[in-house]
């Protein structure tokens, strides 16, 4: 079958052929006709995310969209390795799909999938936003981050507080319903006493951090310690990325003195069972919301010049005819 092969860690994938998956006995052959590029799929390809294990020649992709031999068109993650989701075919346990809306078309459904995973599962598993409590999104300029504010409105919160280093692109961010929006691009003082403010003034319970590095740091400084928001009432604070680095300084006096409860979120904080139900959960919510996801589909066979095009911001959706 056709696919993008990784042959060599660092390298772009390459289009060509591949052995055919066989499915086993719990195991369901899904023909794709969408899979996107999100930035799991990418730290794979280079061996640098922390559930990179496979060796190569593989083939990348961690979910997407496509149809059954009985005709289901459904949402799968996961496939079995070396099998990705960047080819023709896929077997994916079968306990693995999700049905996909007929309102949701296949690329905006692959699009906006693990967008939606990251923020979704959170907020509907541990860390709910409480009553009157208002959510904080670090880093909502990104494709993640900017369904976190739609998702985190939809899902009831008072307001959203979105942070960004663009301030193009946090306009963007308040056009789509956050209701204040704070540069990162300030002096950490600057910056720790803008949230503070803004967290003590909206009630802030729950923050999603896409960044994690320097910025996480501040804004746990801003809702810990002397002058704290909440005192010791709790805010969970929710590490998904760290595009901003993967380690930051922590003094324990931060969390003694604070009610902030520091949670991961991803493959191995959530169960499989609960990351497909709250992705299921969240496709039918984007059908009838129309969250906005922004995309850009190429056909599978660009995979090569496509893979190394980094002047997108938009999320890369893969087609197969």
């Amino acid at each position: 079958m056709k696919a993008a092969v990784v042959r060599a860690l660092g390298r772009p994938p390459q289009y060509g052929e591949f052995d055919e998956p066989s499915p086993a006995v719990d195991e369901t052959l899904v023909s794709v006709t969408a899979s996107a590029v999100s930035p799991i799929v990418r730290r794979r390809a280079l061996g640098t995310h922390y559930t990179s294990d496979t060796p190569v020649p593989f083939v990348p992709g961690i979910d997407g969209v496509g149809r059954t031999s009985d005709g289901r068109r459904v949402y799968f993650m996961l496939p079995r390795p070396p099998f990705g989701s960047l080819a023709e075919r896929a077997a994916v346990c079968t306990s693995q799909l999700a049905p996909v809306p007929d309102s949701l078309d296949d690329t905006t459904a692959a699009a906006s999938a693990i967008s939606g995973m990251s923020c979704w599962v959170p907020l509907t598993l541990y860390a709910r936003i409480p009553l009157g409590d208002s959510v904080l999104v670090n880093g909502a300029t990104g494709n993640a981050g900017r369904m976190a504010v739609q998702v985190a409105k939809h899902l009831g919160a008072r307001s959203v507080i979105a942070t960004g280093r663009s301030a193009p692109k946090l306009r963007e961010v308040a056009a789509l319903g956050a209701d204040v929006v704070l540069s990162l691009d300030q002096p950490p003082d600057a910056l720790r006493d803008s949230v503070r403010a803004a967290a003590r003034d909206a009630n802030v319970g729950v923050v999603l951090d896409y960044l994690w590095g320097p910025s996480a740091e501040v804004l746990i400084d801003a809702l810990g310690g002397p002058g704290a928001p909440r005192g010791g009432t709790r805010v969970r604070y929710v590490t998904i990325g760290e595009l901003s680095g993967p380690t930051i300084s922590l003094p324990s006096a931060k969390l003694r003195s604070s009610g902030v409860e520091i949670v991961g979120t991803g493959i191995g904080s959530s169960s499989i069972p609960e990351i497909v139900h709250g992705i299921s959960e969240f496709l039918q919510a984007a059908a009838s919301e129309r969250f906005r996801v922004d995309l850009d589909a190429r056909p599978l066979a660009d995979v090569e010049s496509a893979w190394a095009d980094t002047a997108t911001e938009r999320r890369v959706v893969f087609t197969v005819p």
